[in-house]
């Protein structure tokens, strides 16, 4: 069993907002997203009634189900406790030790043999109010992951897959691209839920592909700096990061970045914002 440092959410967070796939059809196009996972291990979040686990548990070579809602989880457990392949795990998912559950195992290997752990695949409809909240605990786990085929409110898909420049660019958008090659699959109508919704939920596949190393921000703060520059969307570039670099320096690095002071952080691509970090990085380091 993974450590889970809390099962259960506070109190004062809205009800779990379960609204539940009940179309065959709309099931078999996310699992078929998935690709082949004959040979793979499947992390599915918030299984629910278990429309998706029904079919995964047929095509996984391991299946954990983690759901937070105690008597669904044991509802699971009573449906496919004869499946030797699934395991339900009653938490919430963001409290999950993923190092524990997935990380490589003491004794099993031999010394000085780095097992590295195998790639695995998530699926999940994200409850809309913790749906940054999930995708930044994935990405903070990245190396474990290969890809997510999530279903989102269709706005919150929006801001995932949204460009540089357009209305609906941010934090969440720079953030999943940072980590993933998005993909917008399709969207389903709330008809397609009991009870139904009152928004659509667009299905989207994030294939992990760091970019950290390849813009030069790789085991450092680039996240933070990400923060700071989306702090506020209504300020300049400049005014967000002039919180915590000085004038002069800030004035140096948007020129070597050749970034204007007045640009705001939307309006960057990675390598941009990438190219204003590095250069405050490499001042500070000289300083």
């Amino acid at each position: 069993m993974p450590k889970v440092v809390s099962a259960r959410r506070p109190q004062s967070k809205p009800k779990l907002g379960q609204h539940f796939l009940d179309s065959e059809a709309s099931a078999v196009r996310i699992v078929d997203a998935l690709g082949d996972v004959s040979q793979s291990t499947v992390l599915e979040i918030g299984p629910g009634r278990g429309i998706l686990t029904s079919l995964l548990v047929k095509r996984t070579r391991r299946l954990i189900a983690v759901e937070l809602d105690r008597v669904l989880a044991a509802q699971l457990r009573l449906k496919f406790g004869m499946s030797r392949n699934v395991e339900i795990i009653e938490a919430d998912v963001l409290a999950i030790d993923f190092d524990s559950l997935f990380g490589p195992k003491p004794g099993l290997g031999r010394p000085g043999i780095d097992l590295k752990p195998q790639a695995v695949k998530v699926v999940g409809n994200l409850p809309y109010y913790i749906t940054s909240d999930i995708l930044l605990r994935l990405f903070e786990f990245s190396k474990y992951f290969e890809s997510l085929v999530i279903m989102v409110q269709r706005e919150v898909a929006e801001r995932i897959s949204a460009e540089p420049g357009s209305r609906d660019y941010g934090m969440l958008s720079a953030t999943a691209q940072l980590f993933a090659r998005v993909e917008n699959l399709f969207t389903l109508p709330p008809g397609a839920f009991v009870p139904p919704p009152k928004v659509h939920s667009t299905v989207l596949r994030l294939t992990i592909e760091p970019q950290q190393e390849k813009l030069g921000v790789a085991g450092d703060g680039f996240i933070d700096f990400l923060r700071l520059s989306f702090g506020q969307k209504r300020k300049t570039l400049w005014n967000n990061l002039k919180t915590n670099y000085a004038g002069p320096d800030l004035k140096r690095a948007l020129a070597a970045a050749e970034v204007k002071p007045t640009a705001r952080a939307e309006t960057l691509s990675l390598e941009e914002s990438a190219a204003v970090y590095r250069a405050l990085r490499d001042l500070h380091s000289r300083s």
